[in-house]
């Protein structure tokens, strides 16, 4: 019996039963279920948002690419044959194929808050158990995970320290967890506005919350470091536009999406970055990136 199939599955509110992992479904008496929904209530994201970037930005926008190169190279400081990763925030699946690929022998759960996404995304990945949770009362028993991916999640939680307790509790002795946020509090503008962002993050007030936590900081950078200035430049014209239409926000957010997902400069900087960032950190960037490690 592997991982997955021996993990404490907790019971989904209203089932008397135990929940089964059989290696393609969740097994719950004489039901089965591809998704596990524990807590469903309103969100701090949508549909029609997941729609919007997975259109715009597709799997293949530069920054995005690296984000989940940097979240891989972070379970992969696991060293172990088969660690168990949790994506948390896994829509749609992304990260996931990514760690699939690149850490074979890794067992991986999915998790997200919104319950529709995680539909097609069960479909599409049959092996992986998808589960439906809020992060900040998450169902999962304490020091059950070894690794934790969570990418741009922690903006949309109006309870974002709870959230980092939660990930701190799931973890196991050693484990690793790797978040990203958007960086740089005083250029929230339109974009943060429209994606339901409740924040930016200084790295700084990210290390000290994490510490304070229990975590030990094994990194801490940022991704977009060379095409700052240029970002900066244009959140701070975006920023003259909060009082726009939400019909003109939404053109302009998937405008400027469609933009950078093009630009070959963009893509090439980003990807110089990367390879350096593997020796070195940035002082400032696009979002924040930080390794935790729970002691």
């Amino acid at each position: 019996m592997n991982a997955l199939e021996s993990f404490p599955w907790p019971k989904p509110p209203k089932e008397s039963h135990q929940p089964f992992w059989n290696g393609t479904t969740f097994v719950l008496g004489d039901k089965t279920s591809r998704v596990l929904a524990y807590t469903e209530a309103s969100s701090h994201w949508s549909e029609d948002l997941t729609s919007l970037h997975e259109q715009e930005a597709g799997r293949d926008h530069p920054i995005d690419m690296a984000s989940r190169e940097l979240a891989v190279h972070s379970m992969k400081r696991l060293e172990m044959p088969k660690p168990l990763i949790l994506d948390v925030g896994c829509s749609s699946g992304f990260v996931l194929e990514e760690l699939e690929d690149a850490l074979p022998g890794a067992d991986l759960i999915g998790a997200d808050y919104l319950r529709g996404p995680l539909e097609g995304l069960s479909i599409r990945m049959p092996t992986i158990p998808i589960l439906q949770f809020d992060l900040r009362h998450c169902p999962l028993p304490s020091a059950c995970v070894n690794g934790i991916t969570c990418l741009n999640v922690l903006e949309h939680i109006d309870e974002d320290e709870a959230a980092l307790r939660e990930i701190y509790r799931l973890l196991k002795p050693g484990g690793i967890a790797h978040v990203e946020v958007p960086a740089g509090p005083e250029l929230y503008d339109i974009y943060d506005e429209h994606l339901l962002h409740h924040r930016r993050y200084r790295l700084s007030d990210l290390d000290k919350l994490t510490r304070n936590i229990g975590f030990s900081v094994e990194k801490g950078t940022h991704l977009g470091f060379w095409v700052h200035p240029a970002f900066a430049l244009v959140k701070r014209g975006n920023r003259k536009k909060l009082k726009a239409s939400d019909e003109e926000k939404k053109r302009l957010v998937a405008s400027q999406i469609r933009s950078t997902r093009s630009n070959p400069v963009f893509r090439r900087l980003i990807r110089l970055e990367t390879w350096l960032g593997n020796h070195l950190s940035y002082p400032c960037g696009i979002r924040c990136v930080i390794v935790l490690r729970k002691k």
